[in-house]
């Protein structure tokens, strides 16, 4: 039976030298990707050049690299969708700009793809980058009260950590799917723009009965980690929140889920008011109301789409007063 191939998906929005460094990695791989598709998100700054210039003097992954730009800053949810489908191959590995790859991370990724036929979606050990021996994060976790993080996020590494294991999701930042799994739930959804759009997806894949695995032998260093305190992603990132759990959560669970979100949300409110980003965060919720029409319908399709139970879906959330995986 032949290998499966892969395609490498970028979302690129003025990723400066970064997305250069990125590349770089890449051209590194022990197993080079079939093809890599850079999608360009209306780019202000240098980046797109540079990465022209240098993807012109590359041998190993020159020739294999399309460059799609658009004009404005689509997000990254349909910058995805938009590599996603270019692509052919089983599999699509997307990766940031400022995630740089060891070089055997893609063919750790695809030998877990193989091991795994249960599983769509397989996320890497992502190291912060400069800190050697701590976490950026080993895959997402969900909370009952719609809260989501990057398990294991600041702390050191631990021995346990080098276990592969089934998560929640895969973090989109430097992840492999399988591209016939992505497509049967339809993709990102765009409406989310950017931040969670990735957990959604994930929590998607997991109703259609495809399981996510931890890859603790693919390495990357991540640069974004410290970038989620901004007032785009507390927006952005708390409006998303409040429809991932009214289009994903299963059956009658969504309204204690729904419940358990209010009262998480005047919490969450409380302490990011304190901190100056109460606009940001009542914006967001005000905006993800308005869209609860929309998101109810969205929600229709994603259900008729569930393969698993109820109970299996219960059993993969947090329900602590603390975050788990620290």
């Amino acid at each position: 039976m032949p290998s499966p191939t892969v395609t490498v998906v970028i979302v690129n929005f003025n990723g400066g030298d970064q997305i250069v460094r990125c590349l770089e990695c890449l051209a590194a791989q022990t197993q080079l990707p079939e093809r890599i598709v850079l999608i360009d998100s209306g780019s202000s700054d240098d980046s797109l050049a540079a990465c022209r210039r240098f993807l012109a003097g590359e041998p190993r992954i020159g020739g294999r690299t399309d460059i799609e730009p658009f004009p404005t800053n689509i997000g990254f949810a349909a910058g995805c969708n938009r590599g996603i489908a270019q692509a052919s191959t089983d599999s699509v590995a997307l990766l940031n700009p400022d995630a740089f790859p060891e070089p055997d991370w893609l063919s750790a990724l695809m030998a877990a793809f193989e091991r795994h036929p249960e599983a769509a979606a397989f996320g890497s050990r992502q190291m912060l980058a400069g800190s050697a021996d701590v976490l950026d994060g080993i895959g997402d976790r969900w909370h009952v009260s719609g809260l989501a993080w990057r398990e294991g996020h600041g702390r050191r590494l631990r021995s346990d950590d080098l276990t592969g294991r089934e998560i929640f999701s895969a973090c989109a930042a430097a992840a492999v799917y399988r591209r016939t799994a992505i497509l049967e739930v339809g993709g990102f959804d765009e409406d989310y723009f950017c931040y969670g759009e990735d957990v959604d997806l994930g929590y998607r894949l997991q109703l259609a009965g495809h399981a996510a695995r931890y890859v603790p032998e693919a390495v990357v260093a991540h640069v974004g980690g410290g970038s989620n305190a901004g007032v785009a992603a507390t927006f952005f990132g708390h409006r998303n929140l409040v429809w991932t759990v009214v289009k994903d959560t299963p059956g009658h669970l969504v309204y204690p889920a729904l419940l358990a979100h209010v009262a998480q949300s005047i919490l969450t409110g409380l302490i990011l008011g304190c901190r100056g980003r109460g606009g940001a965060f009542a914006r967001g919720k005000w905006d993800a109301v308005k869209g609860l029409g929309r998101c109810w319908q969205k929600r229709r399709e994603v259900q008729a789409r569930r393969q698993v139970s109820t109970w299996k879906i219960a059993t993969m959330w947090d329900f602590g007063w603390r975050r788990t995986g620290r």
